[in-house]
């Protein structure tokens, strides 16, 4: 896949990933539905398998799961040129993902955590935990239709839904279930 950036593009993905940053309650893996949106329907910069294949290598890979994102710029500066794009895409993505979030809990952590017995602050905090589970429910339809949606595709939505089950009622690390996944796609089940 080849594509043009401009410069507005870079600002465009730039002011993306600031915002989605802001927005990152529960991680950043919350807001890949919007990710996907962004970088594979609407812009094109990246297709849907570099889009799964960015999460998926993030997430076998050791180190905070946030790693997607730069991975996600470093496809999209590959798509947009060479290696010194790809890097300047890395920087782009993960710089915009991580500094304003990170500075918003840095500054309001202590905050939270001297007012920890107020009852809107716990409400708060009891409110959130829904919202970040349809978010990551999201993510997971995201990443199980990256294939296709149709009734055809009814393997993956299987192993997609054993798989889920798994990580919820078992401690099973997610790296077997990465492999097992890809093994079953080497066998050509899905």
């Amino acid at each position: 896949m080849s594509i043009t950036m401009q410069p507005a593009d870079w600002l465009s993905l730039l002011v993306h990933f600031l915002q989605l940053s802001l927005l990152t309650v529960g991680g950043a893996i919350t807001t890949a539905p919007d990710m996907h949106r962004f970088l594979v329907q609407e812009k094109g910069w990246l297709t849907d398998p570099q889009f799964s294949a960015s999460i998926a290598i993030a997430q076998a890979a050791p180190g905070p799961n946030v790693l997607f994102t730069g991975l996600m710029g470093w496809n999209v500066g590959l798509n947009a040129g060479g290696l010194s794009t790809a890097f300047f895409g890395l920087l782009v993505c993960l710089g915009g993902i991580i500094v304003p979030s990170s500075v918003l809990a840095y500054a309001t952590a202590q905050w939270s955590h001297r007012n920890r017995d107020v009852r809107a602050v716990r409400g708060f905090k009891q409110g959130m935990a829904p919202l970040v589970v349809a978010l990551l429910v999201s993510t997971g339809l995201i990443l199980a239709t990256a294939s296709g949606s149709g009734w055809e595709h009814w393997p993956a939505w299987a192993i997609t839904a054993v798989a889920a089950i798994l990580v919820w009622r078992t401690r099973i690390h997610l790296l077997w279930l990465l492999g097992a996944g890809a093994v079953i796609g080497a066998l050509g089940y899905v």
